[in-house]
């Protein structure tokens, strides 16, 4: 399998953009990954997101685009929104992309505009559907420790496979690639303590923590990853496969989308 780009007109997506310090400046900020898996990959325009929830309101946002691409980050989803303890002070959050993209998943999902959830944007979802997340996993007995690792490496190193997942059977994961289990770069201190309402697991890691769900009878593809697909297009198939499906839903989102105002256009 390889990745193709639609000689047509491209849906519009948006990626969630970080919060970020630029220089003693507020910056939003996207990693150029996820702008090429888009782009290359499901074969989308992409542009970000800002990380301010005043800059733009949910209906417009619903009318105007084709997907919502959710990305990894290194901050972390602020404890409140899951009702546990704060964090310590060093571990760094985001409030700003917290109020901005929490509120909007429910609503983007009932709208059916397709998300795709990557790392920060899995546990996102999590938050969003009620469940909650445990800030260290690899301090719990009997987990895997799943961060990282050695930091001198070169940073794409960071992204080479770590562990198998286990795919479940009959879900969105099981139809793109046909395999029951495969390694995937899965790299995370927080992961899912509490999977939230009406997410089904899609994938397993070999210490039973959920590392893929979808959202259950949502109209649109609404899948979230815990790994990283989006730095591994070039020579994972199952990379490859989850940014094509995702891809192939926006365009058929941009098609209800452009019917509909055609529809309105011509009653009016």
């Amino acid at each position: 399998m390889t990745c193709s780009v639609a000689p047509f007109s491209r849906p519009l997506v948006v990626i969630a953009a970080d919060r970020i310090d630029w220089h003693g400046h507020p910056a939003h900020a996207v990693l150029h990954g996820y702008v090429r898996a888009a782009s290359e990959c499901a074969g989308v325009m992409a542009l970000g997101l800002p990380a301010e929830a005043g800059a733009f309101d949910a209906d417009s946002l619903i009318d105007s685009i084709d997907g919502l691409l959710l990305t990894g980050s290194p901050s972390n989803v602020s404890p409140e929104h899951y009702g546990a303890p704060a964090l310590p002070e060093e571990v760094l959050l985001d409030p700003a992309r917290d109020a901005t993209v929490l509120p909007l998943l429910r609503r983007l999902v009932i709208a059916g505009v397709p998300i795709l959830g990557v790392c920060r944007g899995f546990q996102e979802m999590n938050v969003a559907f009620g469940g909650t997340l445990d800030p260290a996993v690899h301090t719990r007995p009997g987990r895997l420790d799943h961060r990282e690792g050695d930091h001198t490496r070169p940073i794409e190193r960071w992204y080479d496979d770590s562990h198998d997942i286990d795919i479940a059977p009959g879900g969105v994961l099981a139809g793109l690639l046909g395999e029951r289990r495969v390694c995937v770069n899965s790299l995370h201190h927080q992961g899912i303590d509490r999977l939230g309402q009406d997410l089904c697991v899609e994938a397993t890691a070999p210490d039973g923590l959920v590392e893929a769900f979808s959202v259950a009878g949502a109209s649109a593809f609404a899948l979230a990853v815990q790994w990283h697909p989006e730095m591994r297009i070039d020579d994972c198939a199952l990379a490859q496969a989850i940014f094509i499906a995702f891809g192939a839903a926006c365009r058929q989102r941009q098609l209800r989308r452009l019917r509909s105002v055609a529809s309105t256009l011509v009653s009016t």
